[in-house]
C-alpha cells in the first residue's frame, strides 16, 4: 500500500483515521466506548518493524478498536544528535499499523504534545528508584521525559488497555506504577519481545547496523543464553553477570553497558537466584556506538 503522507494527515486511509490534534484522537475513542467498544492503545516514536506489529496485531485481538501513537518524543533523549538522527518515517508506518489492525493513529506535532514548545514544561512527572539504575543511570532525565509523554497520550486516550513490549523491561515497569500511582484507568499488557530468527530483539535501532554490526549484535543475545545457563546451574548472582559479560568481551565491536541478573519487581541487582523471587537478565551494550538493550526472564529459556 502506498500513501502519500501529506494526503494522510487529519484523513481517513483505508479505514484507518490519521488524526493530529488530542482533543480529535480523545474524541474519537470516547466514541468508541460509549458504542460499547473496548479500546486497546500502542505507543510508538514511530519507525515502525514487525516487533511493533507484534503489539498492534494483539491488541486487535484482545480489542474492538486500536489506536497507535507516531510522536518522537524529545524530552527522552539525552543527546540532540541522537533526536535528530531519529527516523521519521510516517507514511510507511501508516501503512503497517493499517495491515496490522490498527483503526486510528495519532501524529501529532512536538507543539501539539507540549504547548508552549520550546519552552520546558512546568509539570512533568518524576520518576522513582526504579529509574535510578540501569538505563537510567545511563542516560539521565530519559525516564522522567517517558513517563510524562506516556502520562499525557493515555491520559488523552482514556479507558484503555495499553500495550508495551517486554524488550524494555525497565519502561514497562515504570509506566505499570505510573499509571497505579497516577490512579489512570489504563490496564497495561506486557508483550513477550519479538525476536529476529537469530534471537536479535527487534528495534529501530537495528536498522543503523552496518552488515558487520548486525552480525556482531547476535553477542546481546548469546550473553543472556549464558546468563540463563548460570543460573540454571544455581550459581550466585555475580557469578551470572560475569558470564554475561564474559561473552560480549569476546566480540570487539561491542561495548558493555552493563549485564546484569535483577529482581523484577524492584529492579535491583538480585541477592540469589534460589530464593523463587521472579527475576530478570538485563543487558545494554553498545555495537559501533549503536545501543543495543535487551532482558529476558531466566527461567523461561528462547
Amino acid at each position: 500500500m502506498t500513501i502519500d503522507v501529506a494526503g494522510v494527515m487529519g484523513s481517513q486511509v483505508d479505514d484507518v483515521a490519521v488524526v493530529t490534534t488530542l482533543a480529535d484522537y480523545g474524541s474519537m475513542l470516547d466514541a468508541a466506548r460509549a458504542g460499547g467498544q473496548r479500546v486497546g492503545v500502542v505507543l510508538t516514536m514511530g519507525a515502525l518493524h514487525a516487533g511493533h506489529a507484534s503489539l498492534i496485531r494483539r491488541a486487535a485481538d484482545e480489542c474492538d478498536i486500536v489506536a497507535v501513537s507516531v510522536f518522537v518524543n524529545p524530552t527522552q533523549f539525552t543527546e540532540v544528535s541522537d533526536l535528530l538522527a531519529y527516523p521519521r518515517t510516517l507514511e510507511s508506518d501508516v501503512a503497517l499499523a493499517a495491515e496490522s489492525g490498527a483503526s486510528l493513529v495519532l501524529a501529532p506535532s512536538v507543539e501539539e504534545v507540549y504547548p508552549g514548545w520550546p519552552d520546558a514544561a512546568h509539570t512533568k512527572v518524576t520518576v522513582g528508584a526504579l529509574a535510578r539504575r540501569w538505563e537510567g543511570e545511563s542516560r539521565p532525565g530519559h525516564f522522567d521525559g517517558m513517563a510524562t509523554v506516556v502520562t499525557k497520550l493515555l491520559s488523552a486516550s482514556g479507558p484503555c488497555r495499553a500495550y508495551f513490549g517486554e524488550k524494555d523491561f525497565q519502561q514497562l515497569a515504570i509506566v505499570r506504577m505510573v499509571m497505579a500511582d497516577l490512579s489512570l484507568p489504563v490496564e497495561v499488557v506486557g508483550c513477550t519481545t519479538d525476536r529476529e530468527a537469530d534471537g536479535l530483539a527487534r528495534s529501530s535501532r537495528n536498522v543503523r547496523l552496518t552488515p558487520a554490526g548486525r552480525v556482531a549484535a547476535t553477542c546481546v543475545g548469546e550473553a543472556l543464553r549464558a546468563g540463563i545457563n548460570a543460573c540454571a546451574a544455581g550459581v550466585e548472582p555475580s557469578a551470572v553477570d560475569a558470564a554475561m559479560a564474559s561473552v560480549v568481551a569476546h566480540e570487539p565491536r561491542a561495548v558493555l553497558d552493563y549485564a546484569a541478573l535483577v529482581d523484577a519487581v524492584t529492579l535491583e541487582p538480585a541477592e540469589r537466584t534460589d530464593d523463587g523471587r521472579p527475576l530478570r537478565l538485563v543487558i545494554a551494550v553498545a555495537i559501533d556506538a549503536v545501543r543495543l538493550i535487551d532482558n529476558c526472564d531466566p527461567r523461561e529459556p528462547w
